[in-house]
């Protein structure tokens, strides 16, 4: 059963089987809560959000038709639920999509992190913060583009599922928010070339 498929669970789920739902839910926790997580900071808000997203999910699956993949599906029900949960609190969305210090680094990563004199530590910093800083500067649109695409790995078409519009303006949407963060690190990179 460990093997079953989205679809296969899906169609377990709205034949009444809790426990296919109880499957899909572990399948895809961790990747809601972080995908929550880079809309809404406090940790408990970010459980209750995913919590809310994952019962709107529950309760519309017999809806589900399949045109989507689940996951894209889900993700779609969890980001409108993270934005839902920011307009009811009278927020904007955090400044950032994805915290740096969030993103996944390599085992060795650390040992390359110890390694690095001060000037180097400092560069690094600059170069997070200026990221950081770019993207709080993207609109929603553009900035969750990039993050599905770059902090998720999703296919041009997964992220259109989502954000239910078409591949090409995914691809207009991700090209203009690469363009936007290159030119706001692009002056720190050259200072970094002139100085070696």
């Amino acid at each position: 059963m460990a093997q079953d498929t989205d679809q296969e669970l899906v169609k377990r789920v709205q034949k009444g089987d809790q426990a296919a739902f109880d499957m899909l839910f572990a399948r895809y926790q961790v990747r809601i809560l972080n995908l929550i997580g880079r809309y809404v900071r406090d940790a408990d808000e970010v459980r209750d959000v995913a919590q809310e997203a994952f019962i709107k999910a529950y309760r519309a699956i017999p809806r589900f038709r399949g045109d989507s993949q689940f996951y894209t599906w889900l993700y779609r029900i969890a980001i409108n639920t993270a934005k839902n949960h920011l307009v009811s609190r009278s927020r904007r969305p955090p400044s950032s999509d994805v915290d740096i210090e969030d993103a996944d680094y390599r085992d060795d990563a650390d040992m390359l992190r110890e390694s690095e004199d001060p000037e180097s530590a400092l560069a690094r910093d600059q170069l997070q913060s200026t990221i950081h800083d770019a993207l709080t500067q993207l609109p929603d649109d553009l900035r969750s583009a990039l993050t599905l695409r770059e902090f998720d790995g999703l296919s041009y078409e997964q992220i259109a599922d989502i954000l239910e519009c078409p591949v090409g303006t995914v691809r207009s949407r991700i090209f203009r928010a690469r363009e936007f963060v290159d030119q706001r690190i692009r002056p720190l990179l050259d200072n970094t070339d002139e100085s070696n």
